[in-house]
């Protein structure tokens, strides 16, 4: 498997310390390319059935560029009223040029079945293991197209494609529009995971180190923030301050960030908070969400020391594990429309 080194040397450059903090930058420019002519229609198929918000950060771009996403749900009963996302059920579902899936899990594997006859990409907007997923034959057949945010993601992603194949690196479509970092003293992000399974996705264990981390945290007098995933249980965490902005924007605000790695914990890296990792013995997490946490902890009582000496990854690490900052959603439409086309003879 290859990586698309080329897009990382020309637009990620690391720019060193910034300001007091020392939060490291990575910038990248806005893709000045003009917009395609082909505007295609592409429906989106998640390893979460219901989990709109990893298309949510490419909806403006598209828009701009008169791209047609519609995300595939089972049916409607996990879609708020006031959601953005534009959502169909295989059987309402537009017309269309592509089809997206972001993994090879229950929900993609039915899509592609039921979309065969449309072209297909693989996209990771969330990570996942390296292993093999089951049925991955079944999505990888006739790909004409697999991106990744980053290197580090894209050989997760590969591995649980089960394929070898170049795989375009385009960034991340959260990272488009980072905060500006201002952290304030005392402040810990504590960034929430999912605590119990539901029909949209599965769940993480570390709950309970995470909720035992936070109070230890509490009585060392740290101010506490929670940055709760979109899934996550909120009364869990109501005696403590939860975040009314999204977790990457209210990292900006944080000394340091804790929590189950996730996804976003790159991304935090990226606006410059170091982040702990909360590590179950139960829990399987790639090696490269590992490699950007300053510690790992399995055991509450480490809490405060960890938090109180964390650092940002060297360099190299955040390039790897974070990918081109700026311009991601441009790339990675541009990469969709590019698959949709008609492929002549």
């Amino acid at each position: 498997m290859t990586n698309d080194q080329g897009i990382l040397g020309r637009r990620t450059l690391l720019t060193g310390a910034l300001g007091t903090a020392g939060a490291l930058a990575l910038a990248a420019p806005a893709d000045a390319s003009p917009l395609p002519r082909h505007r295609p229609r592409v429906l989106i198929a998640t390893n979460e059935p219901w989990g709109v918000y990893h298309v949510r950060p490419l909806l403006a771009e598209a828009a701009r560029r008169g791209v047609r996403l519609t995300q595939l749900v089972p049916d409607l009963s996990g879609i708020d009223a006031d959601e953005t996302v534009p959502v169909a059920t295989p059987r309402d579902a537009p017309r269309a040029d592509l089809l997206v899936v972001t993994g090879a899990g229950e929900w993609p594997l039915e899509c592609a079945a039921r979309f065969g006859r449309l072209p297909r990409a693989a996209s990771s907007l969330a990570y996942l293991g390296p292993q093999e997923a089951p049925g991955a034959d079944r999505v990888r057949r006739g790909l004409r197209l697999v991106t990744s945010s980053s290197p580090a993601e894209a050989r997760s992603f590969g591995g649980h494609l089960g394929t070898r194949r170049h795989i375009r690196v385009v960034g991340s479509p959260q990272t488009d529009d980072l905060p500006v970092r201002r952290p304030e003293p005392g402040l810990v992000l504590v960034v929430t995971s999912v605590t119990r399974p539901d029909g949209t996705g599965g769940a993480a264990p570390g709950t309970e180190l995470l909720l035992a981390a936070a109070e230890r945290l509490r009585a060392a007098g740290k101010r506490v923030l929670v940055g709760l995933h979109p899934r996550e249980d909120r009364s869990l965490w109501e005696e403590y301050e939860i975040s009314d902005v999204p977790t990457l924007r209210a990292s900006a605000r944080a000394e340091a960030a804790i929590g189950i790695p996730g996804t976003i914990f790159p991304l935090i890296t990226a606006v410059g908070t170091p982040v702990v990792g909360c590590t179950d013995p139960a829990l399987s997490v790639p090696d490269y969400l590992l490699s950007v946490c300053s510690a790992t902890i399995g055991d509450a009582a480490d809490a405060v020391q960890a938090v109180t000496a964390a650092r940002l990854p060297g360099r190299d690490v955040l390039a790897d594990a974070v990918g081109p900052v700026g311009g991601s959603a441009a790339r990675l439409l541009d990469a969709w429309a590019r698959a949709a086309r008609p492929r002549r003879g």
